[in-house]
């Protein structure tokens, strides 16, 4: 009797547990959804309803104006696709990214070596490398612009040299390729100073016992350590650059560079729809730019994963 007894009782306290957790998960997607709920209001007006606007316009002939749009279908596409303006803009935004990542990646890499090891000032090392990233976009390229500017910028002065960096094309990207990294490289410093302070200590006293030099140390340890912090440090930089648009503008006077040479994909839509006023092509270009994104995050996801997946 005693085991039928229990047999009985047991999967009613299971049924009992199982109606209480699911009416607890009820009740905390309630109470949680009013807390979310202000931000999801934000999201919607503020990124889907911008982005299913500009599907639409994109089908459009639509101008600035927003009077007299008709029905084009995939017309704007088409001409996007077979535009050579375009994808020299494409091509700039992708030379600059190349460009970029690398360089910001080992040099704040460097630096968050720097800033950790060294024994005194670290406060102030580390206020140094990141104070410019601060800086607005505008006064950082407004600084490098008086720098690289031929005849009174210090840097020709400084260091003695002709270079015409804001009018040839064969240096105005150099230009804001160096500004950019001045600017932006203290965020991924942070990045990697904070990793850096994660990494246990006792396995660097581990490998000094088993005699690693600093090199084993760092080859064997830190790297393969910070590999994480360095994929998201990778994928935030292809992100940003392919996005180049703030300092290239201001530092080239807001025209696209000598011989067109450092106009970007963004600034070449920006144009189309405010200069040529030709906003359905402009919503058209920045799906296609949208997909570009989208497809350079998800192959970072992908090879993230099976990578992960390899080493397990």
């Amino acid at each position: 009797m005693t085991t039928s007894a229990q047999t009985v009782v047991a999967p009613a306290r299971a049924r009992t547990a199982t109606a209480t957790a699911t009416l607890r998960r009820k009740q905390g997607f309630q109470h949680g959804g009013w807390f979310v709920a202000p931000f999801l209001l934000l999201f919607v007006l503020f990124v889907i309803w911008p982005l299913l606007r500009g599907v639409y316009l994109s089908f459009t002939d639509a101008n600035i104006s927003g009077e007299g749009a008709s029905f084009v279908g995939l017309d704007n596409y088409r001409e996007a696709l077979n535009d050579s303006a375009m994808w020299d803009a494409l091509g700039h935004s992708a030379y600059f990214t190349l460009l970029v990542v690398p360089c910001i990646t080992v040099l704040a890499f460097l630096l968050a070596m720097l800033a950790h090891n060294i024994e005194r000032g670290k406060w102030l090392w580390r206020l140094c490398f990141f104070v410019p990233f601060l800086l607005p976009s505008t006064v950082a390229a407004n600084m490098f612009q008086w720098l690289f500017t031929q005849g009174i910028g210090l840097i020709n002065e400084t260091f003695g040299l002709t270079t015409p960096w804001l009018t040839d094309k064969s240096y105005a990207m150099l230009a804001i390729v160096i500004e950019t990294l001045w600017w932006t490289v203290g965020f991924s410093f942070l990045l990697y100073l904070a990793a850096l302070q994660g990494i246990p200590d006792h396995l660097y006293e581990a490998a000094k016992l088993d005699g690693a030099n600093a090199w084993h140390r760092m080859v064997h340890i830190t790297l393969p350590m910070l590999r994480n912090i360095t994929g998201l440090v990778i994928a935030l930089q292809i992100l940003a650059s392919l996005q180049l648009f703030d300092q290239a503008v201001v530092m080239m006077d807001f025209s696209p560079g000598p011989e067109l040479s450092t106009r970007s994909f963004v600034q070449y839509t920006l144009e189309q729809g405010f200069t040529s006023y030709r906003v359905g092509y402009a919503s058209a270009m920045s799906i296609i730019f949208f997909v570009i994104i989208a497809v350079v995050a998800l192959a970072r996801m992908w090879l993230l994963r099976n990578r992960e997946e390899g080493g397990r």
